[in-house]
């Protein structure tokens, strides 16, 4: 059971770090983080997104998207319709600038996701995203308990 625990954690550790380091690495280029990466890709796929849709897409909570979302808007990625009636319910847009870079972090996911999945058949993959589908939920029942308690 304990090298169980050891095996999971560290690989979990692992991959985490990896996609921190790539993110890193890929946007030197354009001065950007790795935070900001999440949310010009859900832009660049969606469209257009409010602060409150790209917190639940992106995991995160709301200070954190806000500055993501401030630093994104006031060097040319993003721009706000501020036309609705609160700032955190208006629709953000990539502007080309945005767009260009969206474009980018879509193709590199996509390559990247190639290269990380070599080895790996469609079934195993399927079988793979539904036991960390499990294994989300479940830990997620433990975190759950905590909050009741």
């Amino acid at each position: 059971m304990q090298k169980r625990f050891e095996t999971f954690t560290a690989l979990m550790n692992n991959i985490g770090r990896s996609i921190r380091r790539i993110k890193t690495e890929e946007m030197l280029g354009f001065n950007l983080k790795g935070p900001h990466v999440v949310c010009i890709y859900y832009l660049y796929v969606k469209k257009s997104l409010t602060a409150k849709e790209l917190c639940d897409l992106c995991e995160e909570d709301k200070a954190n998207v806000s500055r993501n979302i401030d630093f994104l808007e006031k060097n040319g990625y993003i721009i706000c319709d501020s036309s609705a009636h609160k700032r955190y319910r208006s629709p953000l847009k990539l502007t080309d600038k945005g767009n260009d870079v969206g474009k980018y972090i879509s193709d590199k996911i996509e390559s990247i996701i190639c290269v990380a999945g070599e080895g790996i058949s469609e079934e195993n993959r399927i079988i793979m995203y539904e036991c960390l589908s499990r294994i989300n939920e479940n830990l997620q029942k433990v975190c759950d308990g905590y909050s009741e308690e």
